[in-house]
């Protein structure tokens, strides 16, 4: 019974996260696959160090400016790692609004862009985020048929009070088809005529 009454409080803030408008939908945990990421304005925030450097302070300044804008909150949320970068999303109901940037927050619009990602359970760290894009390197050389176009970044579904083995979040690489050159010599440049 004390076991039931412990997860009651974290069950309620899932399904309370639940309740915010998604971007897009959640990559299932242990799956790898190619999806295409709708356009969408970022609220975005940096700082110099890594993502993981703890108290960066990213998130405050997005919930900040959320919360001043009265614009709700979305999920999920996306961090570049190296330098740090944190995005919120603005929603529907906010996307007629105009936004503006301020110096802590950058207002972007983000085209639509393909990705290959990975469904990941469990506390968000930087030993996961890299375990996980290991993953997708791996199985973008097998697979011959794409290849990066940037780097590799973290999709976080979960607020900070879910317990971290409930957690959910993925690694998102963009993606572009391979260039297909062809086989055998090329030919060489022509050289330039001299006047």
């Amino acid at each position: 019974m004390r076991v039931v009454l412990t997860l009651l409080p974290v069950l309620f803030l899932a399904n309370c996260l639940s309740a915010y408008e998604a971007m897009y939908e959640k990559t299932p945990v242990g799956e790898i696959k190619v999806i295409t990421l709708p356009g969408r304005t970022a609220l975005e925030s940096k700082t110099e160090g890594s993502y993981f450097r703890s108290d960066n302070g990213l998130f405050r300044k997005l919930f900040r400016y959320i919360s001043s804008n009265d614009i709700a909150m979305t999920v999920p949320v996306e961090a570049d790692i190296e330098p740090g970068r944190m995005r919120f999303f603005v929603g529907g109901k906010d996307s007629a609004r105009k936004i503006i940037s301020t110096s802590d927050v950058k207002v972007r619009k983000i085209k639509p862009q393909q990705v290959l990602s990975i469904g990941v359970r469990g506390s968000y760290s930087m030993e996961r985020f890299n375990r996980n894009k290991r993953k997708l390197t791996e199985w973008l050389a097998k697979s011959g048929e794409y290849e990066p176009a940037a780097e590799a970044y973290a999709v976080y579904w979960d607020g900070p009070f879910v317990i971290g083995f409930f957690k959910r979040s993925e690694v998102h690489l963009p993606i572009k088809p391979k260039e297909n050159k062809p086989k055998g010599k090329q030919p060489s440049p022509k050289p330039k005529s001299q006047p």
